[in-house]
Order: structure tokens, then sequence, then C-alpha cells
């Protein structure tokens, strides 16, 4: 159970916010006393969302996170009203399942641009302010598909593998400065994303599952929120196979 004390009045901004996880996760923060601070890049569904929490302290921010100058005006108006950020949780997300015949460049530059590039702009635009001050929370959303490779996760893999490594090189830089750093490896979540897969997705949890696993390790000081553990154990195990090994078994066991 999430800790309110923790989270009453702190300053939040939930990047990917208008569905799925995202949404989820601003309700379940709402709730434990959270001022947030909304983005994504269609208004409409902020909008509906922040009407839905019914928080007159909500902030609708529409930003493209591959559009830098929007994130920047996005922070900007986040600080204008509330003089600065404690939480910067960065959800946003593409994904096409595609095996490797069916390779388009194109794809695999809107998912890096979008899973890794958006958060690398979405931290630059905080991380000065924050260095400065000497303290702050940075939660990435990777994958369990970023941790090796994986059958139709062509695009989408590569791109959580690097923001994985990335939060990792941030943990080592920057929780000596103040800020806390976390990356969430969810498995399989009923979301808009995942609602296109045409296979099985074993131990699929719901958006507020997600949420309530989420907020929970953000309160904690673990480097590593990953969930769920019956699934996301195994694919971490994996990880640790040798390639003859790993290979055969990701074949016999998804038949692809």
């Amino acid at each position: 159970m999430s800790d309110k004390s923790y989270w009453q009045g702190k300053r939040c901004w939930l990047i990917g916010a208008s569905t799925g996880i995202g949404a989820a996760c601003a309700e379940a923060l709402n709730a434990q006393g959270a001022r947030l601070a909304l983005t994504a890049r269609k208004p409409a569904p902020l909008v509906d969302l922040a009407d839905k929490l019914g928080n007159d302290n909500t902030l609708v921010c529409p930003a493209d996170v591959t559009t830098p100058d929007d994130l920047h005006k996005a922070y900007t108006d986040i600080c204008e009203q509330w003089g600065g950020l404690d939480v910067l949780l960065f959800l946003a997300g593409t994904y096409q399942a595609a095996r490797s015949w069916e390779l388009n460049p194109d794809q695999a530059r809107q998912a890096i641009s979008t899973n890794y590039l958006g958060a690398v702009d979405a931290i630059h635009t905080v991380l000065a302010d924050w260095l400065a001050a000497g303290q702050g929370q940075i939660v990435l959303t990777s994958s369990v598909a970023g941790l090796r490779g994986l059958p139709q996760s062509l695009y989408y893999g590569p791109s959580k593998a690097a923001l994985t490594h990335f939060a990792e090189v941030l943990h080592l830089d920057l929780e000596p400065k103040g800020i806390k750093v976390q990356v969430i490896h969810p498995g399989f979540v009923a979301t808009p994303l995942t609602a296109h897969n045409d296979f099985p997705m074993p131990n699929l949890i719901s958006p507020e599952q997600a949420a309530t696993e989420i907020l929970a390790g953000m309160e904690n000081n673990a480097f590593e929120i990953h969930f769920p553990r019956a699934f996301t154990r195994k694919l971490k195990f994996l990880r640790c196979l040798p390639y003859r090994w790993y290979f055969s078994l990701i074949h016999r066991s998804t038949g692809l």
C-alpha cells in the first residue's frame, strides 16, 4: 500500500499520461495527494483525465515528446505555476510488433525518438534546475522487452534497451548529487499498445495493478521496479543464459 505522506503535495510531471499506465498512475497519485502536471501529445484526453480527477491543482501541459521545444514549454508552464518540480515520471511510448523481414527504418526511428530520445529531452529540461537544487526523482518506464532480444520486438526492444542503459548511467552519476533515478521494467499490461498483440501475453495485468506497483516502487530506494514478478523473474533469469541456450529456449517457448 502506498504511503500517502510520501506523496502529499509532491509536484509530479507525468509524461505519457493520457491512457493506459500513465492515466492509472495519475489517478493513483491524485488519490495520494500529489500535485499533477499531465503531458501527452493530444490535449483532449488530458483535459478529460483532469476533469475526472476533479483536482483544481492539476495542470494540463500538452507536448509531443519528439519535439524538445514542446517539452521545454511544458516545463516552463509548470515552473510558472508551481515554482519547481519534484518528480519526473516518463511513461510515453510507442510499440509496433514486427519481424526482421519487415524491417522499416522509419518505424525504428520513430521508436527511438519516442521511447528513448523523448526521455533524454525530458530529463534535459529539468536537469540543470535539479542539479542546482540537489534534489529530484527521475523514473523511466522501460520494459522487460529491453532485457534481451525477443521476436516481434524489432523496434520496441532496442529502444527500451537504450532507455534502461541510459537509466543505469543516470543512476550512477546523479544519485550522489541527490537526484533519485529509477527504471520500470513492466511485463504485459492491458493497454491500447498491447491490445494489438496477436500472441499470448502471460501474466497480463491491468493498468491499475501496474500503477500500484509503480507507486510502491517509487517510494523505496531500489533502482529497478519490475512486475508482475511471476513473469519478470523468468525474463531476468533468461538474461543470464548463454546465447546458445537462450535462442533455443525462446524458439521453443514462442514457436517463432
